[in-house]
Order: structure tokens, then sequence, then C-alpha cells
């Protein structure tokens, strides 16, 4: 199926979601074409040893809501992966923060690549962290047999 139609249908609850999403615990709340929202309430089973959300976590959740966001715009036999990930942190969370927002929008896309930005927003319309990723778009082999 398109990109959008599997997201959709993953958001509700009609697929399982990806296992990570249970292991770090956050949601895909909103799928549009080149958009997704995840939602994170931050726990202390998420925190560095400093007492705070780890690096990891946003990162995990940003590299989602960009990749998706992609994601949502490629047709049915297209997928992508990550080229790369940078991430700027701006804010600490911790449990007091609330949930979190991870919005990924699509920035560029062309036939082989596309730009994605996410931005991490806090429960006071924050800016806590920002992302970009460079995705490389390739289709999907039919299936044997």
């Amino acid at each position: 199926m398109a990109g959008i139609d599997f997201l959709r249908t993953m958001q509700a609850g009609q697929l399982p979601g990806p296992p990570i999403s249970s292991a770090i615990d956050f949601d895909l709340d909103e799928v549009e074409l080149g958009r997704v929202v995840f939602s994170l309430t931050p726990g202390e089973e998420h925190y560095n040893p400093i007492g705070s959300v780890h690096g990891g976590i946003f990162a995990t959740v940003l590299d989602s809501a960009a990749g998706c966001a992609v994601q949502s715009t490629l047709p049915q036999g297209m997928a992508y992966t990550s080229l790369d990930l940078t991430v700027k942190f701006l804010r600490r969370i911790t449990v007091e923060t609330g949930t979190v927002r991870a919005v990924g929008t699509v920035v560029n896309k062309s036939r082989q690549t596309a730009l994605a930005q996410a931005q991490l927003i806090d429960a006071k319309d924050r800016l806590v962290a920002h992302a970009t990723s460079s995705c490389l778009l390739f289709p999907v082999p039919p299936p044997q047999g």
C-alpha cells in the first residue's frame, strides 16, 4: 500500500506498531501527506544518569517523525532509509516537562532522495530539539514465490 495508507492503518491499530514504539512508549498521533506527529510522555525509564531524558530518546522520536513524514509521501512499492540524522538539543526534558510532540515534515523530495525535518515541542509549545534527516528512496523488490 502507499506510505500514507500504511501509516494510517498502523495509527488506527489495524497493523502493529514497530517494536521501538513499545520499547520507548511513544505514539503516532497524526498522519497527513508530508507531515506526521508523534507524542511521548517522558518517564524516569527514559532518564540518563544525570536525571533528564537521554538524548537518544530525543533522537529516536525525531528520526521517526522525519522518516515517517517522508514515508507518507511514497507510493506503493517504494521505501526509504535514513542516510543521516542531525539533532540539535535546545532544552532538557524531565517528567515535569509533560508530553512532548515530534512534528515531522518533508522539506524537499526528489526521485531518489528526500530531506525532512522534525521539531520536538513541549507542553508549553517551546522548541525542545530540532532534527534534519536525509533519506534514500528505493523501490521494494516484489516478493518471490
